[in-house]
Formats: C-alpha cells, structure tokens, sequence
C-alpha cells in the first residue's frame, strides 16, 4: 500500500516542532516537502527551527524557505509565547543548517501539481504562502486532496485579542484570500486545543520520560509552558499545531464538527483576522470549511505517545 502525500507549511516554533516530528515518524506518511512562513518568529528562524527537528528525527525531507512577512503588514511575531529563538530559549543549536530552496511557495505549488489529487496539505502558521500559491497557480484548488488548517476558532474568544487567533491576525489578508478562493479546508483552531490538547506537568513528565523525542518536544515548551499559566490561565501547556496534525494524519479523531462557510475579516479593526463561521447559512456562500467543535483527546495523547516513544528515521 503506498504511503499517503503531505506537503507541509509552518512557522515551525515549539508545539509546530512536535507537529513535524508526528509527521515524520509516522510510518504510512511520505512528507514531500516542508515550506517555511514568517509568524513566531523570523523566516530565518522558522527555517533553523524546521531543519533542526528534521535532523532530529533523521528525516532528509526537503525545507524550502517562503514568505518572510505578511502580504500588506510588518510581522508581528510571538517570541513572548515561544522563546526568543521559538524553540523556548533552551540552547539548542539553531544556526548554520542549509535549506533546499528558498522558493518556497513554488516548491508548495510543485508538489500539489506534481500530484494532482494525491497530497494533503497541512498549515501550521500563517496562510501568507498558500495565499501566494493561490495567486500564481489557481489551479491548486482542484489539485490538492485536502488542507487542513491550524488557524481561527470556530467559538471565540481568541488567543491574540478578543476577537482573533494568532495565525489568521497576523495575516488576515492571506487567510480572506485562502476562505474566498473556492479551496475547502479543515479549521482546527485554537478553541479545540485548550478544550482537548493541554498538557499538565505531569503528563508533560510522562511525555518526557519517553526518550530523545520526548525530552526535546516538552523541554522546548517551558516559555509557552509560563505563558500558558500567566496569559491563557491553562493548567499547562496547549499543542494547537500538534492538534491539527493529528486531525490531518487521522480524521476519525474528529468527534463534532459540521460544514459551513468560513471567512476571516482582514484589514486593522478590532475584528483583524477575527473568524467567521456562518453556522445559519446566512452569507448565502457556499460551504467551504470542515469546521472542527471536539476532538477525542484520548486518541490525540495515543497519537502523541506514539510519535516520541521512538527516535527512529521518519522519511
């Protein structure tokens, strides 16, 4: 049986680090490509982060280099949720790792054309890249064999302001291109992380004691992990990337969700990147989301469990 096609897109910081490794430990999973996006942190140091936990794994996947801001807007990064370095400040050695490409986008575009029906695209950051994909290839939209997207929330409130979640705020303009496209995606915001994927200290200690893996997925989040506590009042840390992962390697886990149509407001009012789910049909639009309410928890930590128990080669 041959393995299934993902193409992933990420602002790789802590929790898009174990949402990689789930990916490239899983065994029926062939990843084509990684393209990196500014939002965490820099373009530059999404990328160290990406090549990092896919050396890490053993993985030669290819990591392309994509778009280094917004479309219309400086980049506001989330240092103060990740590290400094995006990766909790812990020392690692982020520095000096050779990407594939710095065509990022393009090499997005390549891999969906290349097989057209087949790949699964994956977005763990900012829609800034597929947003450009869109632009220079519509064609995409009828190639790609499904998205899903760590983005929004299908109930508020937001984890940046009241309104937004951090992903689609700092791009709203990529993210209003990506829902009015005619792509249909699955949302996976941040409202099913903090109800279904937060880890206490002492699963974090559990999670920990698995090995390599282990050790570096948790020790990476003790930035996020104080956030966390301060900021979203969790008892521990969320993984929303590492949430969406597993939605995309497994879609049974979804336990409520429904189909309806979804936009994001762009522009610099309260509402910036706020996400619209239109639960009564009242745009008159047609559907476009695969909206996600619950998921089963129990399945995501055997997932997560089963990534970082071995440090074998991935892809």
């Amino acid at each position: 049986m041959s393995k299934r096609k993902f193409f992933i897109d990420t602002d790789t910081a802590t929790d898009d680090a174990v949402a990689l490794v789930m990916a490239l430990q899983h065994p029926d999973v062939d990843v084509l490509g990684i393209s990196t996006v500014a939002g965490n942190c820099t373009i530059e140091q999404a990328t160290q982060n990406a090549l990092y936990t896919r050396d890490l794994v053993g993985s030669t996947v290819p990591v392309h280099v994509g778009a280094n801001g917004p479309l219309m807007r400086p980049l506001q990064t989330a240092h103060h949720v990740h590290g400094k370095d995006g990766m909790g400040d812990i020392g690692l050695p982020l520095h000096s790792r050779k990407p594939a490409s710095h065509r990022g986008v393009q090499a997005m575009i390549d891999a969906i054309m290349n097989s057209p029906g087949d790949v699964e695209l994956v977005t763990l950051g900012p829609l800034t890249n597929l947003a450009l994909a869109l632009r220079l290839e519509p064609a995409i939209v009828g190639a790609l064999k499904r998205v899903v997207t760590m983005g929004g929330t299908a109930v508020l409130p937001g984890n940046i302001t009241p309104l937004a979640e951090f992903n689609f705020w700092v791009d709203p303009e990529a993210a209003a291109i990506v829902t009015n496209s005619g792509l249909h995606f699955e949302m996976a915001g941040w409202d099913i992380s903090t109800a279904h994927a937060v880890i206490h200290d002492e699963l974090a200690a559990e999670l920990r004691s698995l090995g390599t893996l282990g050790q570096f997925a948790v020790d990476i989040q003790g930035v996020l992990r104080e956030f966390c506590r301060t900021e979203t009042v969790l008892d521990g840390f969320d993984l929303p990337d590492p949430l969406a992962m597993a939605i995309a390697l497994d879609p049974s886990i979804v336990t409520r969700e429904a189909q309806h149509f979804v936009d994001v407001i762009p522009g610099d009012s309260a509402a910036r990147g706020q996400t619209i789910v239109d639960e009564r049909g009242a745009s008159g639009k047609d559907v476009n989301c695969r909206v996600i309410y619950e998921a089963d928890r129990d399945r995501f930590l055997h997932m997560l469990h089963q990534a970082l128990r071995d440090a074998g080669p991935g892809n």
